[in-house]
Protein backbone atom coordinates (compact mmCIF):
# COMPACT_ATOMS: atom_id res chain seq x y z
CA UNK A 1 0.00 0.00 0.00
CA UNK A 2 0.90 3.65 -0.30
CA UNK A 3 2.08 5.67 2.66
CA UNK A 4 1.45 9.41 2.52
CA UNK A 5 3.90 12.03 3.67
CA UNK A 6 2.99 14.32 6.53
CA UNK A 7 1.92 17.36 4.49
CA UNK A 8 0.28 15.39 1.67
CA UNK A 9 -3.17 14.04 0.91
CA UNK A 10 -5.08 12.95 3.98
CA UNK A 11 -1.89 12.47 6.05
CA UNK A 12 -1.39 14.24 9.34
CA UNK A 13 -0.24 17.84 9.48
CA UNK A 14 1.53 18.30 12.81
CA UNK A 15 2.30 21.90 13.79
CA UNK A 16 5.74 22.89 12.58
CA UNK A 17 6.68 24.41 15.91
CA UNK A 18 9.40 27.03 16.23
CA UNK A 19 11.61 25.19 13.71
CA UNK A 20 10.93 22.83 10.82
CA UNK A 21 12.00 19.64 12.64
CA UNK A 22 8.52 18.05 12.46
CA UNK A 23 8.89 18.05 8.66
CA UNK A 24 12.51 16.97 8.47
CA UNK A 25 12.95 14.14 5.99
CA UNK A 26 14.59 12.22 8.85
CA UNK A 27 11.29 12.37 10.78
CA UNK A 28 9.28 11.35 7.71
CA UNK A 29 11.69 8.45 7.14
CA UNK A 30 10.98 7.33 10.72
CA UNK A 31 7.26 7.46 9.91
CA UNK A 32 7.87 5.14 6.93
CA UNK A 33 9.97 2.72 9.02
CA UNK A 34 7.26 2.56 11.69
CA UNK A 35 4.53 1.90 9.12
CA UNK A 36 6.52 -0.82 7.37
CA UNK A 37 7.47 -2.50 10.65
CA UNK A 38 3.84 -2.26 11.73
CA UNK A 39 2.91 -4.11 8.54
CA UNK A 40 5.51 -6.79 9.35
CA UNK A 41 8.22 -5.71 6.90
CA UNK A 42 11.71 -5.46 8.38
CA UNK A 43 13.31 -5.12 4.93
CA UNK A 44 11.71 -3.72 1.78
CA UNK A 45 12.25 -2.08 -1.59
CA UNK A 46 11.38 1.58 -2.19
CA UNK A 47 9.89 3.32 -5.21
CA UNK A 48 9.37 7.04 -4.63
CA UNK A 49 8.73 10.22 -6.61
CA UNK A 50 9.54 13.89 -6.00
CA UNK A 51 9.06 14.83 -2.31
CA UNK A 52 8.71 11.15 -1.42
CA UNK A 53 12.02 10.45 -3.13
CA UNK A 54 13.66 12.97 -0.79
CA UNK A 55 12.26 11.03 2.14
CA UNK A 56 13.38 7.75 0.53
CA UNK A 57 16.94 9.13 0.18
CA UNK A 58 17.01 9.87 3.91
CA UNK A 59 15.37 6.51 4.65
CA UNK A 60 18.16 4.69 2.80
CA UNK A 61 20.85 6.70 4.60
CA UNK A 62 19.41 6.42 8.10
CA UNK A 63 18.02 2.88 7.89
CA UNK A 64 20.26 0.93 5.49
CA UNK A 65 19.36 -2.36 7.16
CA UNK A 66 15.71 -1.88 6.16
CA UNK A 67 16.05 -0.66 2.57
CA UNK A 68 16.96 -3.38 0.08
CA UNK A 69 17.07 -1.13 -3.02
CA UNK A 70 15.62 2.10 -4.38
CA UNK A 71 14.05 3.47 -7.54
CA UNK A 72 13.70 7.26 -7.32
CA UNK A 73 11.87 9.44 -9.82
CA UNK A 74 12.49 13.10 -10.71
CA UNK A 75 15.06 13.85 -8.05
CA UNK A 76 18.62 14.94 -7.57
CA UNK A 77 19.97 15.22 -4.02
CA UNK A 78 18.46 18.24 -2.27
CA UNK A 79 21.88 19.53 -1.22
CA UNK A 80 23.14 19.44 -4.80
CA UNK A 81 20.02 21.15 -6.09
CA UNK A 82 20.26 24.05 -3.63
CA UNK A 83 24.05 24.39 -3.91
CA UNK A 84 24.05 24.32 -7.74
CA UNK A 85 21.00 26.46 -8.40
CA UNK A 86 21.08 28.33 -11.67
CA UNK A 87 18.55 30.46 -13.49
CA UNK A 88 16.83 27.56 -15.31
CA UNK A 89 16.28 25.66 -12.08
CA UNK A 90 15.14 28.76 -10.17
CA UNK A 91 12.56 29.52 -12.85
CA UNK A 92 11.27 25.94 -13.02
CA UNK A 93 11.27 25.41 -9.24
CA UNK A 94 10.29 28.94 -8.16
CA UNK A 95 7.96 27.43 -5.55
CA UNK A 96 10.97 26.02 -3.67
CA UNK A 97 12.14 29.58 -2.99
CA UNK A 98 8.65 31.01 -2.42
CA UNK A 99 7.66 28.37 0.14
CA UNK A 100 10.75 28.89 2.33
CA UNK A 101 10.05 32.59 2.88
CA UNK A 102 9.23 33.52 6.48
CA UNK A 103 5.66 33.00 7.66
CA UNK A 104 2.95 34.07 7.23
CA UNK A 105 3.18 35.35 3.64
CA UNK A 106 3.48 32.06 1.67
CA UNK A 107 0.87 30.39 3.86
CA UNK A 108 -1.56 33.30 3.49
CA UNK A 109 -1.20 33.44 -0.28
CA UNK A 110 -1.71 29.69 -0.70
CA UNK A 111 -4.62 29.53 1.74
CA UNK A 112 -6.35 32.45 0.01
CA UNK A 113 -6.86 30.32 -3.13
CA UNK A 114 -5.44 26.77 -2.74
CA UNK A 115 -6.91 25.55 -6.05
CA UNK A 116 -5.20 28.37 -7.93
CA UNK A 117 -1.91 27.50 -6.20
CA UNK A 118 -2.20 23.80 -7.14
CA UNK A 119 -3.07 24.62 -10.74
CA UNK A 120 -0.28 27.20 -11.02
CA UNK A 121 2.45 24.89 -9.73
CA UNK A 122 1.30 21.65 -11.36
CA UNK A 123 0.08 23.21 -14.58
CA UNK A 124 3.34 25.01 -15.29
CA UNK A 125 5.19 21.82 -16.19
CA UNK A 126 5.71 20.44 -19.72
CA UNK A 127 2.47 18.43 -19.92
CA UNK A 128 0.42 21.03 -18.06
CA UNK A 129 -2.71 19.85 -16.27
CA UNK A 130 -3.60 17.44 -19.10
CA UNK A 131 -1.34 14.83 -17.50
CA UNK A 132 -3.72 14.52 -14.53
CA UNK A 133 -6.90 12.52 -14.59
CA UNK A 134 -9.76 14.83 -13.54
CA UNK A 135 -10.33 12.74 -10.39
CA UNK A 136 -6.65 13.00 -9.42
CA UNK A 137 -6.57 16.76 -9.96
CA UNK A 138 -9.78 17.14 -7.94
CA UNK A 139 -8.18 15.19 -5.07
CA UNK A 140 -5.05 17.40 -5.15
CA UNK A 141 -7.31 20.45 -5.03
CA UNK A 142 -9.43 19.02 -2.20
CA UNK A 143 -6.38 18.21 -0.10
CA UNK A 144 -4.79 21.61 -0.76
CA UNK A 145 -7.86 23.22 0.80
CA UNK A 146 -7.75 21.14 4.01
CA UNK A 147 -7.04 23.17 7.17
CA UNK A 148 -3.33 23.34 7.93
CA UNK A 149 -2.16 22.30 4.46
CA UNK A 150 -0.54 25.62 3.51
CA UNK A 151 1.37 25.71 6.81
CA UNK A 152 2.45 22.07 6.48
CA UNK A 153 3.61 22.44 2.87
CA UNK A 154 5.70 25.49 3.78
CA UNK A 155 7.15 23.65 6.80
CA UNK A 156 8.14 20.74 4.54
CA UNK A 157 10.02 23.02 2.14
CA UNK A 158 11.55 25.07 4.96
CA UNK A 159 12.87 21.81 6.44
CA UNK A 160 14.36 20.91 3.05
CA UNK A 161 16.20 24.24 2.93
CA UNK A 162 17.28 24.04 6.58
CA UNK A 163 17.52 20.97 8.79
CA UNK A 164 17.58 18.56 5.83
CA UNK A 165 20.55 20.38 4.31
CA UNK A 166 22.35 20.18 7.66
CA UNK A 167 21.73 16.40 7.75
CA UNK A 168 22.94 16.04 4.14
CA UNK A 169 26.03 18.15 4.81
CA UNK A 170 26.89 16.02 7.86
CA UNK A 171 26.58 12.87 5.73
CA UNK A 172 28.76 14.40 3.04
CA UNK A 173 31.44 15.44 5.56
CA UNK A 174 31.51 11.95 7.05
CA UNK A 175 31.60 10.25 3.64
CA UNK A 176 28.25 8.55 4.24
CA UNK A 177 26.23 7.79 1.12
CA UNK A 178 23.53 5.46 -0.16
CA UNK A 179 24.97 1.95 -0.34
CA UNK A 180 21.92 0.10 -1.66
CA UNK A 181 21.37 -0.57 -5.35
CA UNK A 182 19.89 2.66 -6.70
CA UNK A 183 18.26 3.70 -9.95
CA UNK A 184 17.18 7.27 -10.59
CA UNK A 185 14.96 8.25 -13.52
CA UNK A 186 13.69 11.65 -14.60
CA UNK A 187 11.41 13.03 -17.25
CA UNK A 188 12.81 14.02 -20.62
CA UNK A 189 11.33 17.51 -20.38
CA UNK A 190 11.81 18.05 -16.64
CA UNK A 191 14.10 20.50 -14.88
CA UNK A 192 15.99 17.78 -12.97
CA UNK A 193 17.35 16.19 -16.14
CA UNK A 194 18.05 19.58 -17.75
CA UNK A 195 19.75 21.16 -14.75
CA UNK A 196 21.41 18.30 -12.88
Amino acid sequence: GRVGLRPSGASGRPPAGPGPAAYAKREMARDAIEVMRGLGHARFQVLAHDRGARVAHRLALDHPEAVERLLLLDIAPTLAMYRNTGEAFARAYWHWFFLIQPPPLPEALIASDPVRYVRSVMGARHAGLAAFAPEALAEYERCAALPGTAEAVCADYRASAGVDLAHDEADQRSGRSVTQPLRVLWGEHGAVGRCF
